[in-house]
């Protein structure tokens, strides 16, 4: 799994360390090496509520001109490792992992807030939507991605994964061995703990320019494939 992450600590912005501070949810983005559209998501967040976090976790120094709003998070590589030492600096009773291109449709600020409020224990997803930049087959994974969710309940991170902090911490956070995947497999954990799974009532946008770049065909079923093996794992794991 990796090192143990903390939970008593965050980085301040200025990269000392500073007490942590309470918070309804923490909004964590994972930010790889090659990212660079990470900033249209961080506006979006902007009218987050007051009682949120908005956690950016990567391998890079702070940019010049961030929002002094917004955790810069400094760590080693690795999703898996980034979105566990984003949650290590925070304390916050819900976790919203959003990849950093994705893009939030209206609404969907506003339904995670009600999702919290109802108080129900669940791992929330929001409805997955491609953008016009790859082929228009990607209306069938999106689709496939919403009936996977809703009936076999297996929504993958670039659905905007929403979980209670205490399920979270229980059952081990994110596994740092896997290269990808590691949304999969925690969703897998979880739901053979007995976390119930359900949608959130929004919609997030994410890029379609690996199903452009590599093809439809080839990306889907690379992504079944994978998918079918990172189950099993967890599964053998739970």
């Amino acid at each position: 799994m990796g090192q143990p992450y903390l939970i008593d600590t965050r980085m301040s912005s200025a990269g000392g360390q500073a007490p942590v501070e309470n918070r309804q949810l923490a909004v964590i983005v994972p930010i790889g090496p090659d990212e660079k559209h990470w900033p249209e998501l961080m506006a979006q967040l902007s009218s987050a509520p007051s009682g949120w976090q908005r956690i950016a976790t990567a391998v890079g120094p702070r940019p010049a001109g961030l929002s002094p709003d917004i955790d810069w998070v400094a760590g080693p590589a690795g999703r898996g490792r980034q979105l566990n030492h984003g949650v290590a600096c925070s304390q916050s009773n819900w976790l919203w992992f959003i990849h950093a291109d994705c893009r939030l449709l209206p609404g969907a600020i506003e339904a995670v807030s009600e999702f919290i409020e109802k108080g129900q224990e669940a791992l929330g997803w929001l409805r997955l939507r491609f953008a016009a930049d790859g082929p228009a087959l990607t209306r069938l994974n999106a689709l496939g991605a919403y009936l996977r969710s809703r009936y076999l309940k297996l929504p993958y991170g670039d659905q905007g994964l929403l979980i209670p902090r205490r399920w979270f911490d229980n059952h081990g956070g994110f596994d740092e061995t896997l290269r990808r995947g590691e949304d999969l497999d925690l969703v897998v954990r979880l739901r053979q703990a007995g976390l119930p799974i359900r949608p959130i009532g929004a919609t997030v946008e994410t890029s379609a320019r690996r199903y452009r770049e590599i093809g439809w065909l080839a990306t889907t079923l690379a992504h079944q494939r994978a998918a079918w093996q990172l189950a099993r794992r967890a599964r053998r794991k739970s």
